[in-house]
């Protein structure tokens, strides 16, 4: 299967298992039951998960998925982030959608979409992304809300969801030339006109990923290393999926271990610094020279 072939169809499985996912969540539902959903259903369509499944509720603009035993909840008047990374072969898509369940919150929704719509129908090959940015913080706030600053759209290349490149969500310079064939994330985030606008690291959110191999003492660390290498390379995962190979009290020390020699590293959850509710949206798109492919429509 050629690259792009692959690219096309990790669009696919994501944007399937996204609109499967967003008919699931609903008031009470715990967080791990959609988190493991979306594992379930990406594996049965044929790709692999590109990061675990983020879901974030309200001021938590990304980056929670469920630890073992969670008990968090969908509650009432939330605002839903459901976000989705799927690949094939190393090919990622990315793709988020927002479940509002308070009715005054649903502008935010909607300046979100309008913004990835807009910012869509801007990519093409030459375009800056600087311009871009500006095209999403002018469709936002033509909405009555505004964007997050400090979160960016990004490159992504095989096998690494953040390639080194951003599509700002607000305008500020010309910023780098898109160039035919690559692939990037394209994720407004909107807030109420009230609210910071920017977000802030807080506690960890369970998801991990792979720095360094180094030494490590015991045989049940190098043999957890071993595996989250060679099945994660360098995409994130959860610790909740290492818990399950490696279960029990020794597993939770072995996995300190690997945190404390670095040869893991946690993602914080990130957090709007106002505490007001975020809405998201998100799909990856191919750059081509006259637009753009949008794999996860």
């Amino acid at each position: 299967m050629s690259a792009q072939d692959s690219l096309i169809k990790a669009g696919g499985i994501a944007s399937q298992v996204r609109e499967e996912a967003k008919s699931i969540v609903e008031v009470g539902k715990p967080v791990i039951e959609i988190c493991e959903f979306v594992r379930r259903r990406v594996s049965e369509l044929g790709g692999g998960l590109a990061f675990p499944c983020n879901v974030d509720i309200d001021y938590v603009a990304a980056h929670y998925t469920s630890p073992l035993g969670d008990t968090t909840v969908v509650e009432d008047g939330s605002l839903v982030k459901v976000d989705i990374g799927v690949h094939v072969d190393g090919y990622i898509a990315d793709t988020a959608t927002t479940v509002c369940f308070d009715p005054r919150l649903r502008g935010l929704v909607d300046a979100a979409e309008a913004g990835l719509d807009a910012a869509i129908k801007a990519v093409r090959a030459g375009a800056k992304s600087g311009d871009i940015g500006s095209i999403i913080e002018r469709t936002i706030k033509a909405r009555g809300a505004i964007p997050i600053r400090n979160l960016t759209g990004h490159r992504m290349a095989r096998y690494v969801v953040h390639a080194g490149q951003s599509i700002p969500n607000v305008s500020g310079g010309n910023g780098h030339t898109l160039r035919e064939g690559d692939v990037y994330a394209i994720e407004p985030f909107s807030v109420p006109p009230t609210a910071s606008g920017q977000i802030t690291n807080g506690p960890p959110g369970h998801i991990y990923q792979f720095k360094k191999k180094r030494r490590v003492r015991s045989e049940t660390a190098k043999r957890m290393l071993k595996v989250i290498q060679s099945e994660y390379r360098t995409l994130p995962f959860a610790s909740l999926w290492i818990q399950e190979k490696f279960p029990g009290r020794e597993g939770v020390e072995t996995f300190s271990e690997l945190l404390r020699s670095k040869c893991i590293d946690s993602y914080p959850q990130l957090l709007e610094e106002s505490h007001a509710p975020v809405a998201q949206a998100e799909h990856t798109v191919i750059v081509t020279e006259d637009g753009c492919t949008v794999t996860t429509a």
